[in-house]
């Protein structure tokens, strides 16, 4: 099948984990904006109605699945449904995630857990859930894109999150891998490392005192906006399918590390 149009994702299905908010809503906007029909994936039923008729007004198309990504059987069960009502999924944004302080000293085991269980069981779920759909789309569009959202904390030392950032090199390591078995079959496999984004993951962080310091790199670092994340992201999948955008960090100016 063939783009007649001058937006470059007419015609394509796009999944957005986590598009309730932060990069995962931007993502889903921008993606719309290029012409893909969008399937909004998270919790918040309300916040998802919300904007899928923000998308709508804009002259976009999109729908709303509120669903828990870390329930594997509820996701498969989306997916059905967003290949029924949408057709099969050709781009895939595994966005969900959370950060949370771990030092080890204050043997946080819940936070531990729950890291592992949206930043890496979350991902694996949806790989699972809409990975045969990818195999179809590309098939009958030369090309489908799954993009997962990693962290530069999966490449450097984070100290104090260590679970966040062993999570976030799972993905990274998780993606190298998957573009060994699926680029063969015309499916482009992506992985966006952000530095620091205003999002509210940082709202999640329960402590007054992490969240001061994280807070006070503002004073140095110009952060990231949702919209460069999309910005990126929305680029990636709009390449001529003979191009796959592998591994892509990206960081605030001042930001080194």
């Amino acid at each position: 099948m063939r783009n007649p149009h001058n937006t470059p994702l007419v015609g394509r299905v796009a999944v957005v984990t986590g598009a309730s908010s932060g990069i995962g809503e931007q993502v889903a906007r921008a993606l719309a904006r290029e012409g893909a029909q969008v399937a909004l994936l998270a919790r918040r039923a309300q916040r998802l109605q919300d904007i899928r008729a923000s998308i709508e007004a804009d002259g976009g198309r999109a729908a709303a699945f509120p669903v828990d990504v870390t329930d594997a059987h509820a996701l498969q069960e989306t997916a059905t449904q967003v290949a029924r009502t949408l057709g099969p999924a050709g781009i895939v944004v595994n966005n969900a995630g959370i950060m949370l302080p771990t030092p080890l000293a204050e043997l946080r085991a819940a936070d531990w857990s729950r890291q592992t269980e949206l930043n890496v069981g979350a991902i694996n779920n949806t790989v699972l859930a809409f990975g045969g759909q990818l195999g179809e789309a590309a098939a009958a569009f030369g090309v489908a894109d799954l993009v997962n959202t990693a962290s530069i904390a999966g490449k450097t030392l984070f100290p104090t999150y260590s679970a966040y950032a062993a999570s976030k090199a799972y993905v990274i390591h998780l993606g190298r891998n998957l573009r060994a078995e699926l680029g063969p079959k015309q499916v482009r496999v992506t992985t966006v490392e952000p530095g620091i984004v205003d999002t509210e993951l940082q709202s999640h962080i329960p402590s007054e005192e992490s969240r001061s310091r994280l807070a006070s790199t503002r004073e140095q670092i110009e952060w990231l906006t949702p919209d460069d994340v999309a910005g990126v992201v929305t680029y990636a999948v709009s390449l001529p399918p003979r191009v796959n955008l592998a591994e892509i960090s990206v960081l605030p100016t001042r930001q080194t590390v």
